[in-house]
């Protein structure tokens, strides 16, 4: 299992990349916030060799304007990744499943050279998600053992704890293998 975390403004832009093979930088929100940090915390990774994913906490609707939104944010870079925050939202809403999968297939179609995942929490994935659309991987959060989330479902990330800050592991052999997983979009 690979080691990697994921940022957003609330972690220091200089966090530490020890041991990590990967990081997710947190870039927008809906179609008005963007990371302040954004640029300096994708940096970070890039001096540090790490594979970079980006992304987006997706509220309801507008769809089409949140992802142009998104990808006007997120920096353009074949081998990147990019994720789909789908939870619930601060107003206690969530984007329907017809709607999550609608986003990813946008990215899809305007990013051709990324990868695109789904992240969401067990109990989404359980209990909210109908379709199983997460593109070209789940990314599930599970707060248990790393690497053993609670569901049956092939994941590619597991976030598995958010103390001290969100650390996840990627089911890769090897950065490289992410890398070419990444890269082959």
């Amino acid at each position: 299992m690979l080691r990697g975390i994921d940022v957003s403004a609330y972690q220091s832009s200089s966090y530490d990349t020890d041991g990590l093979s990967f990081v997710f930088v947190k870039a927008t929100e809906g179609r008005s916030y963007v990371n302040p940090k954004l640029s300096a915390q994708t940096k970070r990774a890039r001096d540090a060799g790490l594979v970079v994913g980006f992304y987006h906490f997706l509220w309801p609707g507008n769809l089409t304007a949140q992802a142009d939104y998104f990808l006007k944010k997120a920096p353009e870079k074949a081998g990147d990744i990019l994720a789909v925050d789908w939870e619930t939202t601060g107003d206690g809403t969530h984007a329907s499943n017809a709607e999550k999968d609608r986003f990813i297939r946008i990215l899809r179609e305007k990013r051709p050279d990324n990868r695109v995942v789904l992240y969401c929490n067990r109990h989404y994935w359980l209990n909210v998600d109908t379709t199983s659309y997460a593109g070209d991987g789940l990314w599930i959060a599970d707060y248990v053992t790393a690497g053993k989330p609670r569901i049956q479902a092939k994941w590619r990330f597991h976030q598995y704890t958010d103390d001290p800050l969100d650390k996840n592991v990627a089911n890769f052999s090897s950065k490289a293998a992410l890398r070419d997983w990444a890269e082959d979009a």
